[in-house]
């Protein structure tokens, strides 16, 4: 078994997913190419050499359909002979590429892969890959016949199961625009920037728990109360991840090509895991599938030095923080993505390249990711900085 090793790690600055935003004039190709461009030149890496490009995409279709990541490579200049796949397991996508190019280095199938992602929800809206259609079919509704249900019903039946109220919510979410704007200077070293810009928009220096607590619920609708009469709607845009655009990418060898090309890696992959969950639910698999990560790596909660629990909504990092009882200021210590923006398809690899950064500005050593994603699953990888 071959060694894994994280050699770069790169993302855009967060767009604003909705037409004016600062990254939304950027075809999602070209965006992603961007990046994929970035990598290999920072470790003056020749692109023929690598085995195979993994992407994650959510919204499949349109610009972003038609295998986005061999599109992007190619776009990147990267010779016609590298092959790209393009993956959706929700909003853990690009976590799950990272998983297969690692997992194809240790087995020996691959030397060097590159695992990124990308999602251009400006140009491409949340649900345009099955508007107008039947996404479930006869017999998974018959399987649930009271009905599946969005994402933001999920995060209030988790705020109501977990007894988080909304000043618990807020004052997270404040938080995490807080720690994202004091990580500013830091972020200089992961963004590469796009057509000169270099800031993540959907960061709001002025947020406070004031201002999110004037805010109304998004999810609730009179059918749904009726279907959930215990809920309360405590879920609003303001503790909620944003509409985003963005791209990010790691760089993953062996240690042996690594040193054979005398380049030295950051960090090291060290276990994997990934689960479903409850599709009502759908937000909670990060709890399980933290526990069997560690598990598999024989550590604790308590031997980790830095987590990242994807901020879909607060609820989710809040009742996984009950769940494993872990310390609070070892939770997403640069914001997360209710003020960094989650791009869908982009987010795992984002999350690994703020993980690698901070792990490396603090001197921990063990890092943990875990992301909650649509249809009920989550995807958790433990990390090792070298």
């Amino acid at each position: 078994m071959h060694e894994a090793v994280i050699v770069d790690v790169i993302r855009t600055p967060s767009g604003r997913g909705k037409p004016g935003g600062q990254l939304s004039g950027t075809h999602p190709v070209d965006l992603l190419a961007g990046v994929l461009e970035s990598l290999v030149q920072r470790s003056d890496l020749d692109p023929a050499l690598v085995d195979d490009v993994i992407g994650g995409c959510v919204s499949q279709i349109g610009e972003q359909g038609y295998n986005v990541a061999r599109n992007a490579l190619l776009a990147a200049g990267f010779p016609d002979s590298v092959p790209g796949t393009t993956v959706d397991r929700q909003c853990g996508s690009s976590q799950q590429a990272a998983m297969f190019a690692a997992q194809g280095v240790m087995t020996g199938q691959y030397d060097i892969a590159i695992a990124c992602g990308v999602e251009s929800m400006s140009r491409i809206p949340l649900g345009t890959s099955a508007a107008g259609m039947d996404r479930y079919g006869s017999k998974l509704r018959a399987r649930y016949p009271d009905g599946l249900v969005n994402q933001g019903v999920s995060a209030e039946l988790i705020a109501h199961k977990w007894e988080l109220d909304r000043d618990a919510l807020d004052e997270f979410s404040a938080r995490s625009h807080r720690l994202a704007v004091e990580a500013r200077e830091a972020f200089a070293d992961e963004i590469v920037a796009v057509d000169g810009h270099t800031i993540d928009e959907t960061v709001r220096d002025a947020t406070t728990v004031e201002g999110l607590a004037g805010l109304n619920p998004a999810f609730r609708t009179d059918e749904l109360a009726a279907r959930f009469p215990e809920l309360d709607w405590r879920i609003t845009p303001g503790n909620s991840s944003p509409l985003t655009d963005g791209a990010s990418a790691a760089l993953i060898m062996s240690a042996e090509k690594a040193e054979s090309l005398g380049l030295k890696p950051r960090a090291r992959f060290h276990a994997f895991a990934v689960t479903g969950s409850d599709p009502i639910f759908m937000l909670t698999g990060v709890i399980p599938v933290t526990r069997r990560v560690l598990e598999r790596a024989g550590l604790t909660a308590d031997d980790i030095d830095w987590f990242e629990v994807n901020e879909a909504f607060a609820s989710v990092p809040l009742a996984w923080q009950k769940e494993l009882g872990t310390d609070p200021d070892k939770l997403n210590p640069r914001g997360g993505a209710i003020a960094l923006g989650h791009a869908l398809g982009s987010s795992g690899t984002r999350l690994l390249t703020t993980l690698v950064n901070q792990l490396e500005a603090s001197g921990g050593r063990w890092g943990l990711q875990t992301m909650c994603e649509g249809g009920g699953m989550a995807n958790a990888t433990i990390i090792e900085r070298l």
